[in-house]
């Protein structure tokens, strides 16, 4: 699988899931993850979980996605623009950053994950 593909994959799956079940995206964070979400640093899979939980019911629409090979032979990174609809209020925009570690064969985990909402756009 290409990186491209790899991405393609991870992209859908992800904001699927994020929309319809919050908790399942536990299994691709590990206890040595990071994801910043509006500056705020959170580490593990518990936190992580905990704080995507917070921002109650969504709903995402990703505009584009731009994919890197990582300065690591076994990572890639992923920018990902979109919408997102928090609550049923209007959409706002966001950008969001990936970088996910291979831990095996066609496996990866989200190793880093950087959130922020663009205001004013």
């Amino acid at each position: 699988m290409s990186a491209e593909d790899v991405a393609k994959a991870f992209v859908n799956h992800f904001y699927n899931t994020f929309d319809t079940n919050v908790d399942a995206l536990a299994g691709l964070y590990q206890p040595t993850s990071m994801l910043t979400f509006e500056g705020t640093q959170l580490l593990g899979s518990e936190q992580i979980i905990q704080k995507l939980k917070s921002v109650g019911n969504v709903k995402h629409v990703v505009k584009s996605m731009d994919v890197q090979p990582s300065t690591s032979p076994n990572a890639i990174v992923l920018f990902v623009t979109g919408s997102v609809q928090i609550g049923g209020e209007n959409p706002l925009h966001f950008c969001e950053m990936f970088q996910l570690v291979s831990n095996g064969p066609g496996s990866y985990y989200v190793g880093n994950d950087v959130f922020r909402l663009n205001y004013g756009l």
